[in-house]
């Protein structure tokens, strides 16, 4: 390994480690290791994977606190979020390991013979892991790909490799095999292009901006490489006039802020019933303006830092002086701070109604009808996450299916489960994750065909 990562403390603008940074040359050494545990974790018995892979969870479960407090100094999470962000790495882990033993093929009827079909292995996966949520999404990539009996190349992102680090250390504790996870923080453009690039390495797990994704998966094609994206996110809270407004309102600051409104599911189009429009407003802003932003460590805190000054400036830049806004409070001094804020009165097709901020910012914005509230919701290149609220089942159902995402809620802003799947439409993302078919996602069809007649 060559060069290093600092990693700050987004809270203080602290130094709080420095990372070796991964070479291609330890891309290409890590793959070699890999596939040969791979091969000894495939032979395994199903039932003594699964009994690791549990294994595995327990130790994770009994390390949460410590991984906890590792997200708070890498990514300035809250202490509440990051312990739940562990819990989360917990349950996937266990989950994951339920489907090792039910990871079967079929029967399939057919004349002179029997057909059966295989769910083998892909071999060696690389898992290329952000920095909003640095444990769960890692999770997400790497539990289901070990249940199905793959080996990890996990390069967790340049700014929080502390807690990708520390699984690696906990899986060993647990038995699972030396080099069968491994972990490579690194860069982007030299670990990160390595892993896609590499013959060895059968499939890409990638979340982060759709930019990034479009050129992994470009360069995915071109080698014919199994991908899974999940990218951006400009996500719609629908509010119709029959709706719980008061539940609604209360919900709404929350959908937005929570990481610091850095999370692709963040409802950050807040789309409004004109004839509600004004007495929603009234519960909304001081909803937003008593939002609690502070120390990460501090047990009352809601909202921490942004993860970097590039992201600090980023979100400053859509939130120019000509719009009109309404913000909370946030700590003056070091670290990357940002206010709660809501922008109203804008156009639809303003740059910050229609592109992912990633920060404490959401637009609102009012419709006529139902009809008009699912050309606004549909009215981006993204389709990942979004909620309606409205008494009325019929309508539930008839903008469920109308607007164009992945995952949709219903009098609640729930996006992610470890039992459902997740993932997006349009530029959101490709493929699926988490839920009853994640394991699939990291196996090859085998069709095996025995002829009766011989």
């Amino acid at each position: 390994m060559s060069d290093a990562l600092e990693v700050l403390n987004p809270a203080t603008e602290e130094i709080v480690a420095v990372v070796p940074a991964a070479t291609r040359g330890d891309v290409d050494a890590a793959v070699v290791r890999a596939t040969a545990a791979q091969r000894v974790w495939a032979a395994a018995a199903p039932a003594d994977r699964a009994r690791l892979l549990r294994r595995f969870a327990a130790v994770v479960d009994g390390h949460i606190g410590e991984l906890a407090l590792l997200e708070v100094r890498e990514a300035g999470h809250t202490i509440g979020n990051a312990r739940w962000e562990a819990g989360n790495v917990r349950d996937v882990l266990d989950f994951s390991a339920g489907g090792v033993e039910r990871l079967s093929g079929r029967q399939i009827p057919v004349a002179d013979g029997i057909d059966i079909t295989f769910l083998e292995p892909l071999g060696v996966i690389g898992v290329i892991a952000p920095w909003n949520f640095p444990m769960p999404i890692a999770a997400w990539g790497l539990a289901p790909a070990l249940a199905a009996g793959n080996a990890v190349i996990l390069k967790p992102a340049e700014t929080t490799p502390l807690t990708a680090l520390r699984l690696a250390e906990l899986a060993l504790e647990a038995g699972l095999p030396e080099h069968l996870l491994q972990v490579l923080p690194g860069r982007g453009d030299v670990a990160g292009d390595a892993l896609v690039e590499h013959p060895g390495v059968a499939k890409i797990v990638f979340t982060g901006s759709t930019r990034v994704g479009k050129r992994i998966m470009a360069r995915c094609a071109d080698r014919v490489k199994r991908l899974t994206l999940e990218l951006g996110g400009k996500n719609p809270n629908i509010v119709f006039a029959d709706a719980d407004l008061e539940a609604a309102a209360a919900a709404a600051p929350m959908s937005f802020l929570d990481n610091t409104g850095q999370d692709c599911c963040a409802r950050t189009r807040i789309l409004v019933q004109r004839s509600a429009y004004d007495r929603f407003m009234e519960l909304l802003v001081p909803a937003v303006e008593k939002v609690v932003v502070g120390d990460p460590f501090d047990e009352n805190t809601q909202l921490g830092p942004l993860i970097s000054r590039a992201q600090l400036d980023r979100v400053r830049s859509y939130v120019t002086d000509d719009l009109t806004v309404v913000r909370g409070t946030a700590p003056e001094g070091p670290g990357f701070w940002y206010p709660p804020t809501l922008v109203t009165g804008v156009d639809p097709t303003a740059a910050v109604a229609t592109e992912e901020v990633f920060g404490p910012v959401a637009v609102v914005l009012p419709f006529e009808d139902e009809e008009d509230a699912v050309r606004l919701a549909n009215a981006t290149e993204y389709g990942l996450a979004g909620s309606l609220w409205t008494r009325d089942v019929g309508r539930a159902l008839r903008v469920s299916r109308a607007v164009a995402a992945g995952n949709l809620s219903v009098n609640s802003h729930s996006s992610v489960r470890y039992s459902t799947p997740f993932g997006g439409y349009k530029q959101s993302g490709l493929g699926r994750e988490l839920g009853p078919d994640s394991l699939t996602a990291f196996t090859e069809t085998k069709n095996v065909f025995i002829s009766t007649e011989a």
